[in-house]
């Protein structure tokens, strides 16, 4: 057992991204329109992340982060500042490039030969074309067109200061709180790479740029002493944008590859100290056409670290937690599934959560469950729902320490 697991109570987290303030957002928009002097933005930045930790801990989190609030957020409503905000701290890459969500083009996977295509040609968009297209369905509102780069030479990572100032800024208020630690999520090499690429002469290369490029980032924060999640929807979410699907063996090895590049940027960083963070993309779709988490579960537990997030609140894969039952959970990792989700704007009673989390508790052990939600909550509910929803998870996870420990 290591410090990350429950000694006798249920831990509480969350997946990263936390609503941002009104005056948080229009510095972001003024930084990104005149960024000049930030020394007035970096002291808002700061305070910012002192009140959003302070928050934390009055709705019950015991196990914090900045909110994310060192990544810029373009918007209210924002479904990549998780990704976006690498944009600037990676070499390489020719800004403004094209919005992705709004390309069209359809690129084919062949057998043994997969191929991401287009935001557009996805499987679950496709079968729904009418209502992601419908302003009125409520899928994609709100949405801020965002500009991807194109990668035009060698990755490099550029990023020292600003995740030095996300540390800095984390530990202060985790002091002035009264918390020992916390975490800073950072993007996977595999998701770092979906972008258009005129540089390497394959994915494989690039998606390797990538891993030692974002070591750097891993290490400032471990370094650090603070835990490191990392943010990785390729894993997963990937499969919905192969077209045609392609056989569940294929996709592991085009996966694996994802996989290895990950474990070789995180290699010799302190295991306990970082989190793997998988979803099947946080955009309120359908998701019929989301890989079963069952047929992904070892490939995700071969990335060497210490706690795994995962979805498993929502109505896609609420089910999957019995899929634990077959799996092996080294004595020395613990789990962090969501039991509140990000894709309703229904607040989970904390009986349900509770429940949710025992569900997990009687297969692996309640000193292995750390309660979390499915993704991040900012720019996807109302701020709201976003902080009723932290203050029913805290509470379902009492109950469910109560339940478990008496």
């Amino acid at each position: 057992m290591n410090a990350i697991h429950n000694t006798d109570f249920i831990q509480v987290s969350h997946a990263g991204s936390l609503p941002r303030s009104p005056e948080l957002l229009a510095a972001n928009a003024a930084q990104a329109e005149n960024p000049g002097d930030a020394s007035a933005f970096e002291e808002l930045l700061a305070g910012s992340v002192k009140d959003i930790v302070a928050k934390q801990r009055e709705a019950g989190v015991t196990l914090p982060n900045d909110g994310e609030y060192g990544h810029t957020m373009s918007n209210s409503v924002d479904y990549g500042a998780w990704w976006n905000y690498s944009f600037s701290r990676l070499g390489g890459l020719t800004q403004g490039g094209v919005d992705r969500w709004q390309m069209t083009e359809q690129i084919r996977s062949e057998p043994g030969h997969i191929r991401l295509t287009t935001m557009k040609d996805r499987r679950d968009r496709v079968r729904f074309d009418e209502a992601y297209n419908d302003p009125n369905s409520f899928i994609l509102t709100g949405r801020k067109t965002v500009l991807q780069p194109t990668v035009t030479g060698p990755i490099t990572y550029t990023g020292q200061e600003a995740v030095q100032r996300d540390v800095a800024n984390l530990k202060a208020a985790l002091a002035a709180n009264g918390y020992e630690t916390g975490f800073l999520p950072a993007l996977s090499p595999g998701s770092a790479s979906r972008l258009l690429n005129e540089y390497y002469k394959d994915e494989e290369e690039l998606v390797y740029a990538c891993a030692d490029a974002m070591r750097e980032e891993y290490k400032a924060i471990t370094d650090a002493g603070l835990i490191v999640q990392i943010d990785d929807p390729s894993i997963a979410e990937n499969w919905d944008m192969i077209n045609p699907e392609p056989s569940v063996e294929d996709y592991l090895k085009f996966t694996q590859v994802r996989v290895d590049a990950l474990n070789h940027a995180i290699r010799g960083l302190p295991q306990e100290q970082i989190r793997f963070h998988l979803c099947w993309g946080s955009w309120h779709g359908p998701h019929t056409t989301d890989i079963p988490f069952k047929d992904i579960a070892q490939t995700m537990l071969s990335i060497n670290a210490g706690s795994y997030s995962f979805e498993a609140g929502n109505v896609r894969h609420e089910h999957e937690w019995k899929v634990w039952r077959d799996l092996d959970l080294p004595e020395d990792k613990v789990i962090v599934p969501g039991v509140v989700s990000h894709a309703t704007n229904v607040v989970e009673h904390p009986e349900l959560v509770a429940d949710r989390i025992e569900n997990f508790a009687s297969i692996v052990g309640p000193e292995r469950v750390i309660a979390s939600t499915d993704c991040g909550l900012g720019g996807r509910v109302h701020p709201q729902i976003a902080w009723a929803k932290l203050e029913a998870l805290s509470e379902g996870a009492k109950l469910a320490t109560q339940r478990l420990w008496g």
